[in-house]
């Protein structure tokens, strides 16, 4: 359009003046790295191999010797933790689980005992994945600000100087295609600036003096010196770090509940097993009928059941929704979505293809030219362009089968126009601001368009304006069935919360039927707005694509980001990535999470009712053994299979089941 701006791959930029390829931000680290996953895969892969001996008749100690190995693959780890947790006087439940998988071997059950291995082991290996990711995307999301800037001296000389080191009232040299070496106000120069990162917005933002740029943002065309105003710990770039970070670790607070209730629970199962082993000895029982007692206890109280309770409902509804276009990260965020009461929208990327698209030619009355003349000389002029705009425009011509001249003597006037020579017609195309005072007609055009929402285009030829062309980030298909249906979930209507300026925010939620917005955001103010209804009692979602996203998800309840779209620190963040960019999978995974937890709540009674019922008739009577290992496994088949409806196609909600 009016500038030109160099492609970035997302692993490499190119420095603006010497051409050299620096690397961007280190790969991820594989989820092999991890411990937790081997020893997790390990004992599973032993589990599968053992009971698949079982079933063939091997000899007992084969497959007696596979679940053993199972045991130490996936039981070492929680068990020495356990241990070590009991130095500081604290029953840690996963100890537990492996002493309960123990008494089961002890007593001849140790295809149990390798099951609920196996639960435990899997469950913290994709809690130490989920971990890693998002620790790598932080830290990937600092190299977003460069790493050297090049700050004017005194004797108004250049030096380069690391970022780190920038004082406030430094001045700054910012190159073409540079990205921003720290917060501060433009003191010389014009330019646009691409600050997507930072805010949100679809297209590039002009800069003059006395305007902000922040940390990280890409420069266009032009030059600018830019005074710093921020150390480098206080960027907004190093801010969202921090919030991120910061809400993240609240969300582990989360689990604290649930921890009280493990440890009360495993105190009083262990007490109950000592009592059962030890008071019938002093009672003269013999050694062998108390520990087959306390052990058919240990085992009839072992929550395998409770566990499968949630569990399979859970999961089956995550790999449903998976097949679905909905990556669903953990169990937790499948519980959390069943809870949401409201949901917050991003604008650009989210409800909008982020992408701007040639919707209106607007010829001036009376000019001597058709609209598809209009559209053919804006396009060839715009060609050498790779600004957005430009590109929108250039697009819409080869949509319309139009071939596009040569443009010759191609120049540009950062943030405010291009030139060229089109057939020897001297064509202009750029801002508003190209318009004479007694444009009367165009400026009336122009003002239409922007009340709209629109970007407006003027269009000069020989130094006469012939018409003006309208841009817009439209809205994604399927939005405002998305914002309907999930206004019927959960009794709230959605809004809006975005870095884009009110007009273009209004225009878009009007026919959503979004009221509530909330513009000019940065990535702080969304933070803010999550808390303001999370501190009314509000379960929030919200729904992003961006850097300036990721605090808010990590705030919200809930977070969920676009996939195809989303940045790496937005991707990580989430709870849940819509993995093919359809809106309407939204709805349908928060009706399916409430469904699922439905289904857990079920299975939770049929589970204690039958443990209640074991436990009682092996503490007041006498259970046998063979009958306590029946209902034991019989509630966990029940309970199971029942959780297991959820991965038929059918439980995907359809648009009219919601």
């Amino acid at each position: 359009m009016w500038m030109s701006t160099g492609t970035q791959t997302p692993h490499a930029e190119r420095h603006a003046d010497t051409g050299d390829v620096r690397p961007g931000p280190p790969a991820r680290s594989s989820a092999w790295s991890l411990p937790e996953v081997r020893w997790a895969l390990a004992a599973t892969v032993l589990f599968a191999i053992g009971g698949l001996s079982q079933l063939a008749g091997a000899p007992v100690w084969l497959y007696w010797s596979l679940y053993l190995a199972c045991y130490v693959t996936g039981g070492w780890e929680p068990g020495w933790t356990g241990l070590k947790a009991l130095r500081d006087k604290t029953l840690d439940v996963d100890l537990l689980m492996v002493a309960a998988a123990l008494g089961a071997a002890a007593i001849g059950q140790v295809f149990d005992g390798a099951l609920l291995i196996v639960i435990f082991a899997t469950s913290g290996a994709l809690e130490a994945v989920a971990t890693k990711r998002t620790e790598d995307s932080v830290r990937g999301l600092l190299d977003l600000a460069p790493e050297t800037a090049t700050r004017i001296t005194d004797r108004g000389t250049e030096e380069t100087v690391a970022t780190a080191a920038l004082d406030v009232d430094d001045v700054l040299l910012v190159r073409p295609g540079e990205r921003v070496g720290g917060d501060g106000v433009v003191v010389h120069g014009t330019s646009d600036v691409d600050q997507a990162t930072i805010t949100g917005e679809s297209l590039p933002v002009d800069k003059k003096p006395g305007d902000e740029v922040f940390a990280g943002t890409v420069n266009g065309t032009g030059s600018l010196r830019v005074r710093v105003i921020r150390p480098a710990a206080d960027t907004v770039i190093a801010r969202i770090v921090a919030m991120v970070a910061q809400a993240s670790a609240s969300k582990a607070g989360m689990q604290l509940f649930i921890e009280k209730i493990e440890q009360r629970y495993s105190l009083a199962m262990v007490v109950a097993t000592v009592a059962l082993f030890v008071i019938p000895l002093l009672w003269g029982a013999d050694l062998q009928s108390a520990l087959l007692r306390a052990m058919t206890f240990m085992i009839v109280a072992s929550p395998c059941a409770l566990v499968l309770s949630t569990m399979p409902p859970l999961l089956s509804a995550i790999a449903t929704a998976g097949r679905h276009g909905v990556l669903v990260k953990s169990a937790v965020v499948l519980e959390k979505l069943s809870t949401i009461t409201h949901v917050a929208f991003d604008k650009t990327g989210t409800l909008t293809a982020g992408t701007p698209r040639l919707v209106q030619i607007r010829r001036l009355p009376g000019a001597a030219i058709t609209d598809t003349e209009l559209l053919a000389l804006a396009a060839a002029a715009e060609n050498p362009s790779e600004h957005p705009l430009a590109r929108a425009i250039v697009a819409a011509a080869h949509d319309a089968g139009l071939t596009l001249h040569p443009a010759e003597d191609f120049s540009s006037t950062p943030g405010h126009s291009i030139r060229a020579r089109i057939d020897g017609t001297l064509v202009e195309v750029g801002k508003p601001a190209l318009l004479d005072e007694d444009h009367g007609p165009a400026r009336g055009i122009v003002g239409e368009l922007e009340q709209t929402g629109h970007t407006a285009v003027v269009v000069r030829t020989d130094s006469t304006v012939v018409g003006v062309l309208g841009l817009i980030d439209q809205a994604r298909h399927a939005a405002a069935d998305t914002v309907a249906a999930l206004t019927t979930l959960t009794g709230a209507r959605p809004l809006l919360l975005t870095g884009d300026n009110p007009q273009a925010a209004a225009a878009l939620a009007a026919p959503l039927g979004i009221t509530e917005i909330r513009a000019g955001l940065l990535p702080e103010d969304k933070v803010s707005a999550v808390r303001e209804l999370e501190a009314d009692g509000a379960k929030v979602m919200l729904v992003g694509d961006g850097v300036n996203d990721a605090p808010a998800m990590a705030a919200a309840t809930v977070g969920v980001a676009m996939g195809r779209a989303g940045s790496d620190l937005a991707l990580d963040t989430a709870d849940a990535v819509i993995t093919r960019d359809d809106l309407s999978t939204i709805p349908a995974v928060v009706a399916l999470a409430r469904r699922a937890r439905r289904l857990v709540i079920a299975n939770l009674v049929i589970a204690a009712t039958f443990i209640t019922v074991l436990v009682a008739w092996d503490l007041f009577g006498h259970l046998p053994l063979p009958l306590g290992v029946a209902g034991h496994e019989g509630s966990t088949i029940i309970v199971g299979l029942n959780g297991l409806r959820l991965l038929r196609d059918a439980a995907w909600p359809k648009q009219s089941q919601i």
